[in-house]
């Protein structure tokens, strides 16, 4: 600081003494001493706020991550970093400790923080920027795609209850906002609208539900602060995750890829052409479509259609009508309209006034209608479909309701609240529409783009563990998976420099996703053997925690939804990745996880596996068995203590698998506890 007051004074007296007036005024001045000390003080006042401007641009600056209200990772040693004046002495200090860091060359600098035990809040200094609310605890990343981003709002209606007592000063929330960069890596990432926020109803309704729930959980059990950090974006690939350096070896054809969207004027050129074909499509769309949103629009001759099998597949636009009778105790209130979910935009509309739209397919459609909407008597909801690619449908098994009171958000489907929709609708063709070309470019599904913008930046702030909760986008080719899983783990180390970091691996739901495209309905369960995408990127998952030995596998194969890629059981998912850190990070060796083969034992035709842990006992369903003509055959087991017994076994077995279907809802091995073991494909050998 004592080299910016020497440069103070200086430029004050070089400032006066340099001035074309004082030249042409010295001599009246030298004989008006109180106009020449006016004169004097205002230029001494003018230097003082150029100086003031220095320091304005002298000025410490923190990444995003370093906030009032943050929690830092306890036990461990905590980098400080940022930016400064080059040279410049940094004092941070919080509690008892005290650290100093000089700014380098390039005004950066960094001071590791001695590891501390749990406490506050605390006020940290960093230089003089006072950060506020500080807690030390313990910190967990949480990243992948859309479902670590599932929203507390999406899955309240599985825990109005526990969602409305949350309250917890000690549990902070932090998202990462989403960016992209083909270039390389930032120094850090933008600025986020959920800033270390505590854990309430309404912090958390636009969060994670996962991220929510595992703080929570995770703070009922250490009784320490929790941060939780979520860095993950819908529909990304693993590979946009991974380092440029890590795919160059192995996969040269992914780096060229990114190479070729490093033409920003091209990307932005190709962006700027999807959106302006895009528009002019809907606007054809809109004066092609006559529309029938008005409640006097006459219906009576239209084709009558059950959302149950009823799709289209044409591209535009069409239109279902259905009358709603509502009662005198409910006309005019507030109310919800749950309209399921549907494929793939609606824009929706009651009494022939607008009430909500989605423009893709997996919200679930909850649409306000505000007071006075609701007339006693008939109603009319409209629902335009626009459909640009296959087939415009209703999926199954969500609720179809208006729903009023409390049960808006709960959506108790037996509640006197609660008028349920008829199956039946009135379907009518608004305008058919060639396809609507496309040259969008998703630069967040390109390799590594997302490690450079979103993920690098955050390093080395200092944290307990990592959640990896990732892979549905990659189910179309799972083979490269498990290497692709490796080498991202290998690089988040690296960037760390924690060749130790803790990762639970959580595994892919069950899920159908021929109830998406398949028609008509229902669809038959699997129960034959099939070459399944999502099984195989399960056991990549499997097998990669398997061999890291800080890593564990949280399985879910029975927390999905035959119909919703997007299950809402978030809290259970969040419970087994609290469970998989207990033994991980916490070396609670009394915590058991899901069962796991250890040996196998093939004798002739018979086939016993044995499991580290006794499971539920009795009939065991969807093994299957390869023959040595490589023929796939169900068999039947059975299960007694830690030991699965493989029945009517084909001779010279050469292959057993487990649950090795995208939605394998028989598969009913279990611990004692309750955990499900997870699919598998072993060889057998001899």
């Amino acid at each position: 600081m004592l080299h910016k007051i020497i440069i103070f004074v200086s430029l004050s007296n070089i400032f006066f003494s340099f001035l074309p007036f004082h030249r042409f005024f010295s001599l009246y001045l030298h004989h008006n001493y109180y106009l020449y000390m006016i004169m004097k003080r205002l230029i001494i006042f003018i230097a003082f706020v150029f100086n003031a401007i220095l320091f304005v641009q002298a000025k410490i600056v923190l990444p995003q991550m370093f906030q009032s209200g943050m929690v830092l990772q306890r036990g461990k040693p905590v980098p400080v970093w940022g930016k400064a004046d080059a040279g410049e002495k940094i004092i941070i200090r919080i509690n008892k400790y005290q650290v100093a860091a000089v700014a380098d060359t390039k005004g950066c600098f960094r001071a590791d923080l001695p590891a501390m035990k749990a406490g506050g809040p605390y006020t940290m200094m960093v230089g003089d920027i006072a950060l506020t609310n500080v807690y030390v605890g313990d910190v967990w990343l949480c990243s992948g795609q859309s479902n670590i981003d599932v929203t507390i709002e999406r899955v309240y209606p599985q825990y109005p209850q526990e969602i409305d007592a949350f309250s917890n000063e000690k549990v902070r929330l932090f998202r990462v906002q989403n960016e992209t960069d083909t270039h390389g890596v930032k120094d850090d990432i933008r600025p986020t609208s959920i800033n270390w926020k505590p854990l309430t109803k309404e912090n958390a309704w636009l969060f994670s539900a996962v991220g929510s729930f595992l703080g929570k959980r995770m703070y009922e059990q250490t009784g320490v602060p929790q941060g939780i950090i979520v860095n993950s974006w819908g529909g990304t690939p693993i590979e946009a995750w991974i380092s440029k350096d890590s795919l160059m070896r192995d996969y040269p054809m992914q780096v060229k890829k990114l190479e070729i969207y490093q033409n920003d004027n091209y990307v932005r050129a190709q962006m700027q052409a999807n959106n302006a074909v895009s528009r002019q499509w809907d606007e054809l769309l809109k004066a092609s479509d006559p529309g029938y949103a008005d409640f006097s629009c006459d219906d009576t001759q239209w084709q009558q259609i059950n959302q149950k099998n009823w799709m289209w597949r044409g591209i535009g636009s069409v239109w279902l009508r259905q009358h709603i009778h509502i009662d005198k105790e409910h006309a005019g209130k507030p109310a919800r309209l749950l309209l399921g979910t549907l494929f793939d935009q609606d824009i929706t509309y009651l009494n022939g006034k607008e009430i909500g739209h989605t423009y893709y397919q997996y919200p679930p459609r909850r649409y306000d209608i505000p007071e006075g909407l609701l007339r006693e008597g008939d109603n009319v909801i409209a629902v335009r479909f626009i459909n640009k690619f296959g087939a415009a449908h209703f999926i199954p098994e969500k609720p179809y309701m208006i729903a009023f009171g409390d049960d808006r958000f709960s959506q108790n489907p037996m509640s006197k609240d609660v008028i349920p929709l008829s199956e039946n609708w009135k379907f009518h063709l608004g305008a058919e529409m060639p396809s609507c070309p496309s040259s969008d470019v998703s630069l967040q599904n390109l390799p590594t783009t997302l490690y450079n913008a979103v993920l690098y930046p955050l390093a080395p702030y200092a944290i307990s563990g990592v959640v990896w909760y990732q892979g549905e986008s990659n189910t179309g080719n799972p083979a490269p998976y498990a290497d692709y899983l490796k080498k991202l783990m290998g690089c988040w180390r690296d960037t760390w420099k924690d060749p130790k970091m803790p990762f639970v691996i959580v595994q892919l739901a069950n899920y159908d996703g021929r109830q998406q495209t398949g028609f008509p309905r229902p669809i038959t369960p699997q129960t034959e053997p099939v070459n399944s995408g999502w099984a195989q990127l399960r056991e990549a998952q499997r097998l990669v925690a398997k061999d890291d030995s800080y890593a564990e596998l949280a399985v879910i194969n029975d927390l999905g939804e035959t119909v919703d890629i997007h299950p809402l059981r978030k809290k259970e998912v969040a419970e087994r990745i609290g469970l998989c850190f207990d033994r991980l990070v916490y070396k609670n060796k009394k915590v058991k996880l899901s069962p796991e083969i250890v040996s196998i034992d093939v004798s002739g035709i018979a086939i016993q596996l044995t499991l580290d842990q006794p499971i539920q006992e009795g009939e065991l369903y969807t093994f299957e068995v390869a023959d040595e003509g490589n023929s796939i055959h169900n068999v039947s087991a059975v299960g007694k203590g830690n030991v699965i017994t493989i029945l009517n076994t084909p001779s010279a077995p050469r292959l057993i698998r487990y649950a090795w279907k995208d939605n394998p809802l028989q598969a009913n091995v279990r611990s004692l506890n309750g955990l499900p073991m997870s699919s598998f494909e072993l060889k057998i050998t001899k």
